[in-house]
């Protein structure tokens, strides 16, 4: 950034350095200020046992263990050390069949992701949002931007299988749904994915849903078929077609990006072995509401009995296993 030319750069490029300074100059005080308490603990601690003064060493052990904590999550961090994790995400949630139970399904997953990146910090931005005829939603896209969110959402790719006893359902049987989460790194323009007029489709139409007059009047909404490979992206959330299709392009292009990358790196494909074939029957996680509550995930064996904070957002304690088993 101090080079003369830096600030002559695209924006896009001058984002990207900006925001991996800032976490990166975050990371190093970070690790200065652990150094710090660490060394007064180590200093008051020898003082209390010198003195014998017990309550300054039930002080020093509250710290010690706020200061494990704080090296645990650092040192989860460490973890993500593939080429895409420091990347943003892109995150498509689709329903599977069973109808109004299943999508609302997938609306309680979009829920309890929006509530995860809220406590990160992170920032949403809804590309393609499909409602479902009575409730929830049949499916709906959208990026997560922070730092390192795809190292962490990565563990979400998968199959999420839920049982309850249905509010849909009038004689209060119970129920199992399904909802595949696919998860991408976002592609920076510094990557270049060539994609040729001639292997796409580009179609407009009218938005679906609410929006305004402008977005269900008009052609805004794009969707782009890639033939090569029978990829089709949609986009509808902005107001202009022009939007709508440079999101649409950023979202094709990041799913080819991620063929690409498993085509060519077969290490990579086998750490994600479950990505290869997500069909119904193959969850990473289920998520059940009755008889008994509880979160277990299939992968690692992690259960959660907090199923409440599970579902606003407590995901944490999946994505720290599924990151350890890997590594």
């Amino acid at each position: 950034m101090a080079q003369a030319d830096f600030w002559q750069r695209n924006q896009d490029e001058i984002t990207r350095l900006s925001q991996q300074r800032v976490f990166l100059r975050g990371r190093i005080d970070q690790w200065n200020q652990y150094s710090r308490d660490t060394e007064d603990a180590k200093i008051l601690a020898e003082m209390a046992v010198e003195e014998g003064d017990q309550a300054t060493l039930k002080e020093v052990e509250r710290d010690v263990s706020r200061i494990e904590a704080q090296v645990k999550t650092l040192e989860l961090q460490l973890l993500l050390s593939e080429p895409d994790d420091k990347r943003n995400a892109i995150v498509a949630i689709n329903s599977g069949a069973g109808g109004t139970e299943a999508q609302d399904w997938a609306q309680m997953l979009l829920r309890m992701y929006l509530r995860w990146c809220e406590t990160r910090g992170f920032e949403v931005s809804v590309i393609d949002h499909l409602p479902g005829e009575e409730a929830g939603i049949k499916n709906v896209t959208f990026t997560v931007t922070g730092p390192y969110a795809y190292g962490y959402l990565k563990s979400e790719n998968g199959i999420h299988r839920m049982v309850r006893v249905s509010p849909f359902d009038a004689t209060g049987r119970r129920h199992t749904s399904f909802a595949s989460v696919s998860v991408y790194p976002e592609v920076d323009t510094d990557i270049q994915i060539e994609i040729q007029d001639k292997d796409i489709r580009i179609d407009t139409f009218r938005a679906s849903g609410p929006g305004g007059q402008h977005v269900n009047k008009t052609s805004s909404a794009v969707r782009i078929t890639h033939f090569p490979t029978g990829i089709v992206v949609q986009c509808q959330n902005e107001k202009s077609q022009h939007r709508n299709k440079d999101m649409a392009f950023k979202v094709l292009r990041a799913r080819l990006y991620e063929l690409e990358k498993e085509k060519m790196d077969e290490k990579k494909h086998k750490l994600h072995e479950n990505q290869k074939d997500i069909s119904w029957g193959s969850q990473i996680r289920s998520y059940v509401f009755n008889p008994y509550r509880l979160v277990k995930d299939h992968r690692t064996n992690v259960e959660v009995g907090n199923l409440e904070k599970v579902m606003d957002g407590g995901i944490d304690p999946f994505i720290d296993a599924f990151l350890r088993m890997k590594k």
